[in-house]
């Protein structure tokens, strides 16, 4: 078995396995106890989006989830805004980047700090033994090290997952893997990331993408899958979960500083063409527009303005009201 890193393990003592979470949280109530008990709010690594447990986030191939990882471990650890937008409160963060080398993270690290100093906050490994077999101390040494650690990412999952039990099903393997990792989370009270990668064959139902059966998803907190897009961003980063709120959001990746940056809106506005992305913010801001004042208030060709509502009213991007058009959902919000 690969030796763990040094670094990650106290120095005084062997690994010892980590207490189950019973010992430490109470698991049973009567019902008149549960509603009178007081539970703090989940605490967020990065708010609204990514929370204490497990948080499996996936993508495919080079869209850039280490880029995004690294970005997030750093933005944490230091304190400030996550993705150049989202402020986020400061603490310990441990970064597992298992596919990189020292010097390939010091170059990332390098583009996206661009000059400011990096967080001491921050540990970063390159090693590390799968969860079942050490990996699950390790980890758990580190936190107790550091009590007020924000986060924990793997990158990536296939490298710690550890082999399945003989026999076992595909589902009870995946869903007992993330197990490992949801042990920790829930026995410290912090947010795990798992970078895993989507199935090359896409999906309507982006928890569908996720590469495994649905016990991965299942037995995560919360699922974000980080996907290629058309537009104006280059990115859509789709989130939801047992804490957080389903959401997407828009995201532009800046390759000069290796930065993703969350762009302000519905991911929709920002993921169709120039064309839809005009009509679509006129219409939000002034409902029941009909296409004439749509052409005369956004300076498109008026015969452009109504095909253009007539396509996206058939993608849904836009519903029919009255001659006009208005944004699907209450409040001119997308459903």
């Amino acid at each position: 078995m690969t030796e763990p890193p040094l670094h990650l393990y106290s120095t005084s003592a062997e690994p010892q396995p980590l207490q189950p979470a019973q010992q430490r949280i109470r698991t049973a109530w009567t019902a008149d106890e549960l509603m009178a008990a007081e539970f703090p709010e989940p605490r967020w690594a990065v708010p609204g989006i990514i929370s204490e447990g497990v948080n499996l986030l996936a993508g495919p191939p080079k869209v850039g989830k280490s880029w995004l990882s690294l970005g997030l471990a750093l933005s944490v650890a230091a304190g400030g805004q996550a993705m150049d937008t989202v402020p986020v409160e400061g603490g310990p963060v441990l970064y597992l980047a298992l596919e990189d080398t020292p010097r390939r993270l010091q170059t990332r690290m390098r583009k996206i700090l661009g000059g400011e100093p990096a967080p001491a906050a921050l540990t970063l490994a390159t090693s590390c033994p799968p969860l079942p077999q050490g990996g699950n101390e390790a980890i758990a040494q580190w936190v107790e090290r550091n009590p007020d650690a924000r986060m924990v990412i793997v990158d990536v999952f296939a490298k710690m997952r550890g082999p399945s039990a003989p026999g076992t099903s595909a589902y009870d393997a995946d869903y007992a893997a993330v197990g490992h990792a949801k042990r920790i989370a829930d026995h410290y009270g912090i947010a795990m990331v798992l970078v895993h990668h989507v199935r090359k064959a896409g999906s309507d139902d982006f928890l569908a993408e996720v590469s495994g059966t649905n016990g991965l998803a299942g037995a995560a907190d919360a699922t974000l899958v980080l996907k290629r897009s058309r537009g104006q961003a280059d990115g859509v980063l789709h989130v939801t979960g047992r804490d957080v709120d389903e959401a997407e959001y828009a995201l532009r990746f800046y390759a000069e500083a290796g930065a993703w940056q969350l762009l302000e809106g519905p991911a929709a506005a920002h993921t169709i063409g120039d064309t839809r992305a005009t009509v679509l913010r006129y219409v939000r801001d002034n409902p029941g527009a009909k296409p004439k004042q749509i052409a005369e208030g956004t300076g498109l060709d008026p015969a452009l303005v109504r095909q253009t509502c007539s396509r996206m009213a058939n993608d849904v991007q836009l519903m029919r009201d009255a001659g006009g058009y208005a944004v699907p959902g209450a409040g001119g919000d997308e459903t």
